[in-house]
């Protein structure tokens, strides 16, 4: 069994669609970052970071011993769940590595900088013209990346579905946020509506 730690965030949803989609037994924690319960001890000795996602699993492969692992960062567990699923994560050398690439894009540009878009559009106390305009103007051009390999790629990984569109897709889910059209972006559209589609995407959106 393994214990999701958990909110209804882009990063949470990474996590319970994969969980979803391997079919891994699971159970859900929610942890509510709107009244800080991230910051509890409990969960702290889960995740030194104090963020959510994190898991614990009760029954991790054998090379990781017998007792409870804890995991934490999204990308860290997507990677943990496809080796422990063997789901997910191309075996083929070259398709690993676009899929591990294109999790990493996403860790450290579609997320972060959509994520201060979302702070600066919508959530400031005050509204700050530069901020607006540098982290717009990054998300514009960051779905006009996504946008063109996606054009000459069924997924990101390329023919397969992967942990790196699971990634993805959640940050992509609040494009109204972004002030984005997904319509100006059809190759987007078309793999987001693809994807949206799968059952097991559909559930994990509803965790917790």
């Amino acid at each position: 069994m393994i214990d999701l730690y958990t909110w209804g965030t882009p990063n949470g949803r990474k996590v319970s669609i994969m969980l979803e989609e391997t079919g891994l037994k699971y159970q859900a924690f929610p942890i509510n970052i709107t009244k800080d319960e991230q910051f509890a001890p409990d969960f702290l000795a889960v995740n030194p970071n104090n963020k959510i996602p994190a898991i614990v699993d009760h029954a991790p492969p054998a090379a990781y011993g017998s007792a409870p692992y804890s995991v934490f960062e999204s990308g860290a567990i997507l990677i943990y769940l496809a080796e422990k699923s063997g789901q997910f994560l191309p075996a083929d050398a070259r398709a690993r590595g676009q899929a591990l690439q294109w999790l990493m894009w996403q860790m450290g540009g579609f997320g972060p900088m959509l994520g201060q878009t979302h702070h600066f559009v919508r959530f400031a106390k005050e509204k700050v013209p530069y901020a607006i305009e540098r982290f717009s103007t990054e998300t514009k051009r960051l779905y006009g990346v996504l946008n063109a390999h996606l054009g000459k790629n069924e997924y990101l990984a390329g023919a397969d579905y992967s942990i790196a569109d699971m990634a993805t897709h959640p940050w992509a889910g609040r494009h109204e946020w972004h002030g984005i059209n997904l319509a100006d972006y059809p190759h987007v559209q078309r793999w987001f509506d693809g994807i949206m589609a799968r059952p097991a995407v559909q559930r994990g959106y509803e965790v917790p």
